[in-house]
């Protein structure tokens, strides 16, 4: 078993007393071949006592007891739920995105391409964490994590929330059914959208359609680390890479939050 331990990509906006975060890229885990290293993915194929030994690290890394270190069964939807306890891994609820006030729970989102989305109003305490691949963020997962903090106590003006690791536009491309979605939702939605080429596709920019939807929502802060799942094969896994290559299965990045225990 390897001694290397995670070093989780962080966000100094979500840097606040009390705030403990990380988005975790594939290195420092025990996982192997396809999943080297540090799969987090309780839906892979994966050895699963190596998955767990993988979460450890995470939720040790984060100061937190793996028991309270959350998933939820993603679903690609809009809906959040609000935690309160810790759950077990087979009672996780089906869904996208979830918000605390309870120290020490880490939410954690599970990604290989969507984008992870942590929340933070640090002042409030208040925490949340969504998974927005494209059809949560055209259906309104973020603006559903939004409104469950505002229901603990955060305020819109003093959210802070970093996109982390997600696919390119520059590697998504995607057929003209796909761009006639987000058309028939917003005429405007054409600018996320390059033209189309000689076989009709384009190719999306799902990082920026995330960030203009937080933008809209109106809270404090957004950063977008702007980094690309796809390309940077060395510390992310990424579904489509996986497709592309016609490999049987993808090791799944977490990002998560916790606040820290009083």
């Amino acid at each position: 078993m390897t001694d290397i331990k995670p070093h989780p990509l962080v966000s100094s906006k979500l840097n606040s007393p009390g705030i403990v975060h990380g988005f975790f890229t594939r290195e420092g885990g025990v996982s192997q071949g396809l999943y080297a290293s540090l799969n987090g993915g309780l839906g892979s194929s994966d050895d699963p006592a190596a998955v767990l030994e993988n979460r450890s690290r995470m939720a040790t890394s984060l100061g937190v007891d793996p028991s309270k270190f959350l998933s939820l069964y993603q679903i690609h939807s809009a809906d959040c739920v609000t935690v309160t306890a810790a759950w077990s891994l087979d009672q996780r609820p089906r869904a996208d995105a979830m918000v605390t006030n309870s120290p020490g729970i880490a939410l954690g989102i599970g990604t290989a391409d969507c984008g992870p989305i942590l929340f933070a109003d640090s002042e409030a305490g208040v925490i949340g964490a969504a998974h927005s691949g494209w059809k949560g963020a055209l259906y309104g997962v973020i603006e559903s994590t939004i409104q469950s903090m505002e229901k603990l106590g955060a305020s819109r003006s003093r959210i802070v929330a970093v996109l982390g690791p997600t696919i390119s536009q520059s590697a998504y491309e995607v057929g003209p059914e796909f761009k006639a979605t987000f058309l028939s939702a917003d005429s405007q939605s054409n600018r996320f959208f390059t033209p189309e080429n000689e076989s009709g596709k384009s190719n999306f920019d799902l990082p920026a359609y995330i960030v203009e939807r937080l933008s809209k929502a109106r809270i404090g802060t957004i950063e977008n680390l702007a980094l690309c799942t796809y390309a940077d094969e060395a510390r992310f896994f990424s579904f489509r890479r996986a497709t592309h290559r016609k490999e049987a299965d993808y090791g799944r990045l977490i990002a998560a939050i916790v606040l820290s225990e009083r």
